[in-house]
Protein backbone atom coordinates (compact mmCIF):
# COMPACT_ATOMS: atom_id res chain seq x y z
CA UNK A 1 0.00 0.00 0.00
CA UNK A 2 1.60 3.08 -1.19
CA UNK A 3 0.79 6.66 1.32
CA UNK A 4 1.59 10.15 0.39
CA UNK A 5 0.93 10.14 -3.28
CA UNK A 6 -3.19 11.11 -2.94
CA UNK A 7 -2.51 14.67 -4.34
CA UNK A 8 -1.31 13.70 -7.67
CA UNK A 9 -4.77 11.77 -8.18
CA UNK A 10 -7.46 13.73 -9.61
CA UNK A 11 -10.10 12.52 -7.51
CA UNK A 12 -8.18 14.11 -4.52
CA UNK A 13 -7.81 17.64 -6.07
CA UNK A 14 -10.73 19.19 -4.69
CA UNK A 15 -10.10 17.83 -1.37
CA UNK A 16 -6.86 19.15 -1.25
CA UNK A 17 -8.15 22.60 -2.86
CA UNK A 18 -10.92 22.70 0.16
CA UNK A 19 -8.15 21.80 3.07
CA UNK A 20 -6.19 24.81 1.80
CA UNK A 21 -8.45 27.35 2.56
CA UNK A 22 -8.93 30.65 1.50
CA UNK A 23 -6.45 32.20 -0.53
CA UNK A 24 -4.72 35.01 1.69
CA UNK A 25 -1.93 37.65 1.03
CA UNK A 26 1.76 36.85 2.05
CA UNK A 27 2.36 39.71 4.13
CA UNK A 28 -0.10 41.67 6.25
CA UNK A 29 1.60 43.11 8.18
CA UNK A 30 3.30 46.80 7.90
CA UNK A 31 5.43 49.16 9.69
CA UNK A 32 2.92 51.87 10.70
CA UNK A 33 5.10 54.63 12.23
CA UNK A 34 6.98 54.51 8.88
CA UNK A 35 4.13 54.39 6.73
CA UNK A 36 2.39 57.43 9.33
CA UNK A 37 5.55 59.54 8.68
CA UNK A 38 5.63 59.07 4.85
CA UNK A 39 2.44 61.00 4.98
CA UNK A 40 3.22 64.09 6.88
CA UNK A 41 3.62 67.71 5.86
CA UNK A 42 6.26 69.53 6.69
CA UNK A 43 3.46 71.84 8.59
CA UNK A 44 2.27 68.58 10.09
CA UNK A 45 6.19 67.68 10.95
CA UNK A 46 6.49 70.95 12.60
CA UNK A 47 3.61 70.91 14.81
CA UNK A 48 4.59 67.50 15.74
CA UNK A 49 8.14 68.95 16.44
CA UNK A 50 6.66 71.78 18.62
CA UNK A 51 4.87 69.19 20.54
CA UNK A 52 7.23 67.16 21.35
CA UNK A 53 9.47 70.67 22.67
CA UNK A 54 6.77 72.34 24.15
CA UNK A 55 5.97 68.86 26.20
CA UNK A 56 9.58 69.03 27.70
CA UNK A 57 10.82 70.07 30.97
CA UNK A 58 13.76 71.31 29.04
CA UNK A 59 10.68 73.74 27.70
CA UNK A 60 9.27 74.71 31.24
CA UNK A 61 12.69 75.44 33.06
CA UNK A 62 13.68 77.44 30.20
CA UNK A 63 10.61 79.40 30.03
CA UNK A 64 10.44 80.21 33.66
CA UNK A 65 14.10 81.53 33.26
CA UNK A 66 13.01 83.98 30.39
CA UNK A 67 9.74 84.60 32.55
CA UNK A 68 12.04 85.72 35.94
CA UNK A 69 14.74 87.35 33.60
CA UNK A 70 11.72 89.56 32.06
CA UNK A 71 10.57 90.19 35.45
CA UNK A 72 13.80 91.30 37.21
CA UNK A 73 14.47 93.49 34.20
CA UNK A 74 11.28 95.23 34.10
CA UNK A 75 10.69 95.53 37.98
CA UNK A 76 14.69 97.33 38.27
CA UNK A 77 13.83 99.67 35.88
CA UNK A 78 16.74 98.81 33.73
CA UNK A 79 15.92 99.09 30.40
CA UNK A 80 13.08 101.96 30.36
CA UNK A 81 10.72 99.81 32.05
CA UNK A 82 8.74 98.78 28.74
CA UNK A 83 6.33 96.49 30.51
CA UNK A 84 5.88 97.74 34.36
CA UNK A 85 4.44 95.60 37.04
CA UNK A 86 1.92 93.99 36.74
CA UNK A 87 3.23 93.31 33.61
CA UNK A 88 0.54 93.87 31.14
CA UNK A 89 2.49 92.91 28.01
CA UNK A 90 4.44 89.21 29.71
CA UNK A 91 0.63 88.35 30.11
CA UNK A 92 -0.56 89.20 26.30
CA UNK A 93 2.52 87.40 24.98
CA UNK A 94 2.21 84.03 27.57
CA UNK A 95 -1.93 84.24 26.17
CA UNK A 96 -0.74 84.71 22.52
CA UNK A 97 1.41 81.36 23.23
CA UNK A 98 -1.23 79.69 24.82
CA UNK A 99 -3.59 80.20 22.11
CA UNK A 100 -1.31 79.14 19.57
CA UNK A 101 0.35 76.29 21.16
CA UNK A 102 -3.07 74.40 22.37
CA UNK A 103 -4.56 74.07 18.91
CA UNK A 104 -0.68 72.99 17.57
CA UNK A 105 -0.60 70.68 20.09
CA UNK A 106 -4.02 69.19 20.15
CA UNK A 107 -2.86 68.74 16.00
CA UNK A 108 -0.31 66.51 17.05
CA UNK A 109 -2.42 64.45 19.67
CA UNK A 110 -5.35 64.22 16.11
CA UNK A 111 -2.31 62.48 13.93
CA UNK A 112 -1.16 60.33 17.24
CA UNK A 113 -4.59 59.47 17.35
CA UNK A 114 -4.85 58.69 13.75
CA UNK A 115 -1.67 57.07 13.83
CA UNK A 116 -2.89 54.43 16.48
CA UNK A 117 -5.95 53.78 14.48
CA UNK A 118 -3.37 53.00 11.57
CA UNK A 119 -2.05 50.31 14.26
CA UNK A 120 -4.66 49.21 15.49
CA UNK A 121 -6.10 48.47 12.00
CA UNK A 122 -2.78 46.52 10.50
CA UNK A 123 -3.29 44.16 14.06
CA UNK A 124 -6.65 43.77 12.79
CA UNK A 125 -5.27 42.41 9.69
CA UNK A 126 -2.56 40.48 11.14
CA UNK A 127 -5.12 38.91 13.42
CA UNK A 128 -7.25 37.97 10.74
CA UNK A 129 -4.59 36.47 8.77
CA UNK A 130 -3.37 34.44 11.89
CA UNK A 131 -6.81 33.16 12.80
CA UNK A 132 -7.54 32.35 9.22
CA UNK A 133 -3.80 30.42 9.03
CA UNK A 134 -4.81 28.23 12.05
CA UNK A 135 -8.38 27.25 10.88
CA UNK A 136 -6.29 25.91 7.67
CA UNK A 137 -3.73 24.19 9.74
CA UNK A 138 -6.33 23.02 11.80
CA UNK A 139 -8.36 21.38 8.61
CA UNK A 140 -4.91 19.86 7.36
CA UNK A 141 -4.71 18.32 10.63
CA UNK A 142 -8.20 16.77 11.36
CA UNK A 143 -7.84 15.30 7.62
CA UNK A 144 -4.38 13.75 8.31
CA UNK A 145 -5.35 12.18 11.22
CA UNK A 146 -8.92 10.53 9.47
CA UNK A 147 -6.55 9.91 6.75
CA UNK A 148 -4.41 8.29 9.23
CA UNK A 149 -7.36 6.46 10.76
CA UNK A 150 -8.56 5.11 7.96
CA UNK A 151 -4.90 4.01 6.50
CA UNK A 152 -4.33 1.98 10.40
CA UNK A 153 -7.99 0.50 9.95
CA UNK A 154 -6.93 -0.54 6.69
CA UNK A 155 -3.14 -1.89 8.05
CA UNK A 156 -5.13 -4.10 10.53
CA UNK A 157 -7.21 -5.59 8.51
CA UNK A 158 -4.55 -6.27 5.85
CA UNK A 159 -2.53 -7.71 8.70
CA UNK A 160 -5.73 -10.07 10.23
CA UNK A 161 -6.26 -11.18 6.74
CA UNK A 162 -2.53 -12.28 6.43
CA UNK A 163 -2.16 -14.22 9.28
CA UNK A 164 -5.75 -15.59 8.14
CA UNK A 165 -3.95 -16.70 5.43
CA UNK A 166 -0.90 -17.88 7.11
CA UNK A 167 -3.08 -19.64 9.85
CA UNK A 168 -4.81 -21.49 7.15
CA UNK A 169 -1.04 -22.68 5.50
CA UNK A 170 0.16 -23.90 8.48
CA UNK A 171 -3.05 -25.79 8.57
CA UNK A 172 -2.95 -27.76 6.12
CA UNK A 173 0.88 -28.23 6.47
CA UNK A 174 -0.31 -29.94 9.63
CA UNK A 175 -2.98 -31.81 8.20
CA UNK A 176 -0.33 -33.26 4.69
CA UNK A 177 1.89 -34.37 7.75
CA UNK A 178 -0.28 -35.95 9.92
Amino acid sequence: MEIGNDSVRPDHAQENLELQGPAMPEKVSTNVNKKHREGLTSGQRAADGLARQAGSWGFIFSFLIILGIWMALNSVALINNWDPYPFILLNLVLSCLAAIQAPVIMMSQNRQEEKDRLKVDADYHVNVKAEAELERLHRKLDHMHSKLDRLNVERVKELLQLQQEQMDILKDLAQKQA
